[in-house]
């Protein structure tokens, strides 16, 4: 048996005929970019995350130009420091220091997410904002970080990028920060056939800012109020994740399903297994485990037709791009022993019992 770490085709297979019958109707519209199929789309994901009628939307080309868009939206910039965990993709550092902004690196928690003990003690007189990313799908303790936001009047920023419909105490996950930034990279649990990705808030100043970076920095054809960018989601793509929005909570259950049989039936001293903070409710973006023996681990897997995925080998504060930072080995400890030990094993809608229960299997023999 030959198990994939990933597959995206068995969700569209899944709904096929309403994904081509999507596309083929952008297609005949004529019309291409910024129809309403975005605009469309943009209601029915803050109706998703915000309640009907409760935040705004903005559709963007990716992940990364979501958090670009969103940190300069908040007017964040050059002199300015912004506090992020530093067991996160790089991406997320990226969208501070695109906006020529610093980021202040804190260690993760037990659960992959933002040390919320730590962030204090990061705090300068520069710092503007705290960037939570829920990491995996799980969730980070927003109740104590929107606090000490609130208390120091710090911006906070929500990476959502694998978390969508995540929820922490009720509340979903992009709602609490000033801006929530989310990923349709096909791989994501909303995913889109190709980049895609958007932001939301409360605040509709906010995002009507974000619309207009978007598109030239232009709210009015050829009239440009800012230098802009092009970050526009088109409209297929819009159409198609209005799909995979409706069975969002489908795509939840079973990867929820598939987390409990991992998490009930893998008994291997040596696999350290993911946890849920208590008052959470986490989607399963990807199932990762800890190993001091990764390599070892995967060899195994491999060998026994098991694919698996490293999210993350190298951490952004050692990555060559942000040298410039001047971080060394040993400046975060935990955040590299994470890099060091994280393997992410094979979860994806449509896997079935047979792969799981094979998978299960492999991991508890071991050695």
């Amino acid at each position: 048996m030959h198990i994939l770490a990933n597959r995206v085709d068995k969700s569209f297979l899944r709904h096929k005929d309403e994904y081509e019958s999507a596309a083929l109707r952008v297609l005949r519209s004529g019309w291409y970019v910024l129809g309403n199929e975005v605009k469309s789309f943009e209601k029915e994901f803050s109706d998703f995350n915000f309640g009907a009628n409760g935040g705004f939307c903005a559709g963007v080309a990716s992940g990364l130009d979501a958090l670009i868009i969103g940190i300069r939206a908040l007017g964040i910039g050059k002199g300015d420091e912004v506090i992020v965990q530093g067991n996160t993709y790089i991406a997320s550092v990226m969208g501070i220091t695109i906006n020529g902004a610093t980021p202040i690196f804190v260690e993760p928690d037990v659960n992959y997410q933002i040390d919320v003990d730590k962030i204090e003690a990061a705090i300068t007189p520069h710092t503007r904002a705290v960037m939570v990313v829920h990491l995996y799908g799980e969730v980070a303790d927003m109740d104590r970080i929107t606090e000490i936001c609130k208390r120091h009047g710090f911006f906070l920023i929500e990476d959502c990028a694998q978390a969508h419909g995540a929820i922490w105490r009720g509340k979903k996950v992009g709602t609490f920060g000033d801006v929530g930034c989310f990923s349709f990279y096909p791989t994501k649990n909303i995913g889109a056939f190709g980049d895609a990705g958007a932001l939301i808030s409360n605040d509709e100043n906010i995002i009507a800012k974000a619309k207009v970076i978007r598109n030239y920095g232009s709210q009015k054809h050829y009239y440009n109020e800012m230098v802009g960018m092009n970050s526009r989601l088109d409209e297929i793509q819009a159409s198609l994740l209005r799909v995979r929005l409706k069975y969002v909570d489908e795509i939840t259950r079973e990867r929820k399903s598939i987390a409990k049989k991992y998490i009930d039936r893998i008994h291997n001293e040596k696999i350290i297994l993911p946890m849920e903070q208590s008052g959470s409710s986490a989607v399963w973006h990807q199932f990762v485990v800890r190993c001091a023996e990764r390599d070892k681990l995967i060899k195994y897997l491999d060998d026994n037709g098991i694919d698996t995925i490293i999210h993350y080998p190298i951490p952004p504060h050692l990555q060559t791009a942000y040298k410039y930072l001047g971080n060394q080995i040993g400046d975060y400890p935990i955040t590299e022993q994470y890099a060091n030990e994280v393997l992410s094993i094979p979860m994806y809608n449509g896997m079935t019992d047979d792969e799981q229960k094979y998978v299960i299997d492999v991991i508890n023999n071991f050695e």
